[in-house]
């Protein structure tokens, strides 16, 4: 052990088959599961059976897709990934920060320094051991100055990382980070063997639940149950094979036929009537999966603050809920943190549709009779309708929103960064410090508008490293309220992560709210009645 590390309060890692609600400190803990169809006793929560191949069909995808960790932003290379590879921890259904590949660790007290504990006899596909060599080379994989890892923001305040013997990991930080064992969960952050570069990547190699039989980007892939597995029982299915299903109604309509088990992103609109389906339940999780509207900055008119508050106020927050959620969530206030979430700003004003006050501020700006476009795409079921939907209530404040629908394959690749103002989902992060880390920081990697806020940055750092919580508390308002009025991003809505399934299907008594389809570790946690 390393001279003045200490176990970590409250975030010392478990096996990964017990659960335990995180008292004060859990990001999720509040979500609640609720069931829209008739689940039958036997499936919930039963003892679970081995056997079986799972058929999921995954919204989010694209030919030009890799399995490289630094690569990963859509659903279904993530599902793939995640069959194949292991992190460092995991978060469970409680929201809770659990060891994966850690057995444990420990921090110093001012949080710079961390020793993670590996554990033993765990195996690559290959056959080879796992060692504290690897998961260097595999973090490392995401630094450098020359790095375009979408996980750059993650590691970038770590200082240095060295392996401490074959089954010890030290990581140094340039800045204290309570949080930090939270952030090794991160898809990206997936663990290869030492080595792996370029497109060896894509072969999969991992020490994952399941081994890949065969991959087509942004279409198929098929993998088959790792005998060698590290924990103990787990999968439960023999084989996973992972659709990409772009169309929502595609979706649908593969599940009611019978030609997958699993399906996720369904239309809220027609979600009552998909219930009423024999041989489906439909499950959902309260979580911080939220629909962003982020304007680039550095472009006329949304560098122009007072445009910015506009848009803000053009929206019906409450409609959108109702109308494109269909209720299944609730309305958002212009910042990323989740009501559920340990320092969510609850004191703060909520915002609301206010047509005269947009009015005020096209005026200040010299902007009456505003046209702007608006990209949008089913990158969610109800992109498009949600651009729609803004588009009429805009019309009080004397705004037009011009809609311009493109396809989702490739979305995310030729849109964020490149167009002036999109529609966006994001599935959120388990603390605030990482939500905003990644998606608000200064240049952070999906910082969408560019926004670079002195004040918010400056507090992002103290707020990381502080371990007296009523100080941090304070310090997340603040940051809350600064992303709320000053960042050009309007987000109406969070909602609910729904799983539409077969009856077939088994799931735990809880499941995760940290993502869809319980954590995007359903291939793993879930199997067949």
């Amino acid at each position: 052990m390393i001279r003045g590390l200490q176990p970590t309060r409250h975030r010392r890692s478990k096996e990964v088959s017990r659960r335990r609600f995180l008292q004060g400190t859990a990001a999720l803990g509040a979500a609640a599961l609720a069931s829209t169809g008739l689940r039958p006793d036997a499936a919930l929560g039963a003892t679970p059976k081995r056997g079986g191949r799972l058929r999921q069909a995954i919204s989010g995808g694209a030919t030009s897709d890799s399995l490289d960790g630094a690569t990963l932003q859509a659903a279904h290379p993530i599902s793939v990934s995640w069959q194949l590879r292991n992190n460092l921890t995991e978060i469970d259904a409680d929201g809770e920060v659990i060891g994966e590949l850690a057995e444990s660790w420990e921090t110093s007290d001012d949080a710079k320094l961390w020793e993670f504990k590996l554990r033993d006899g765990v195996e690559f596909h290959n056959g080879k051991t796992l060692g504290a060599a690897d998961v260097v080379h595999s973090l490392n994989h995401h630094r450098g100055e020359d790095s375009k890892s979408a996980a750059a923001s993650i590691v970038q305040n770590i200082a240095d990382i060295r392996s401490d013997g074959k089954d010890r990991v030290v990581v140094e930080l340039a800045e204290g980070n309570a949080d930090f064992a939270y952030l090794m969960s991160d898809y990206h952050l997936v663990v290869a063997p030492e080595g792996t570069a370029g497109d060896e990547w894509d072969k999969g190699v991992g020490t994952g639940p399941f081994m890949l039989e065969s991959w087509e980007p942004g279409i198929r892939a098929v993998t088959k149950r790792n005998p060698n597995y590290f924990k103990e029982g787990r999968p439960y299915f023999d084989e996973v094979e992972t659709l990409h299903v772009a169309d929502v109604m595609a979706r649908t309509n593969v599940l009611q036929t019978g030609e997958v088990d699993v399906m996720e992103e369904p239309d809220l609109k027609t979600l009552h009537l998909l219930s009423r389906q024999p041989g489906i339940v439909i499950n959902e999780v309260g979580g911080t999966k939220h629909f962003p509207y982020p304007m680039l900055m550095t472009v006329p008119p949304f560098d122009d603050p007072d445009v910015q508050m506009a848009l803000k106020y053009a929206i019906d927050r409450e409609a959108w809920v109702q109308k494109i959620l269909k209720g299944h969530g609730y309305v958002g206030n212009d910042h990323p943190v989740g009501s559920n979430q340990r320092f969510f700003a609850a004191d703060l004003e909520q915002r609301q549709y206010d047509p005269d006050k947009a009015r005020f501020h096209l005026k200040k700006a010299g902007q009456e009779g505003l046209t702007v476009p608006l990209v949008a795409a089913e990158v969610y079921p109800g992109g498009v309708d949600g651009a729609v939907l803004y588009q009429e209530a805009a019309k009080a404040a004397g705004i037009t929103i011009e809609v311009q629908r493109l396809p989702s394959d490739g979305y995310w690749v030729e849109v964020p960064l490149k167009k002036p103002w999109h529609v966006s989902s994001l599935a959120g992060r388990p603390t605030v410090d990482w939500v905003m880390s990644v998606s608000y920081a200064a240049g952070a990697p999906w910082n969408d508008t560019t926004w670079a806020n002195e004040r918010f940055n400056q507090l992002l750092v103290q707020a990381r490293a502080e371990l007296d919580d009523a100080k941090r508390q304070a310090m997340y308002f603040e940051m809350q309220q600064l992303v709320r009025d000053d960042c050009p991003t309007v987000i109406p809505a969070f909602g609910n992560f729904v799983n539409c399934m077969s009856d077939k299907i088994g799931i735990p008594e809880k499941i995760a709210a940290n993502n869809q389809l319980d954590g995007m570790k359903n291939f793993e946690r879930w199997w067949f009645v």
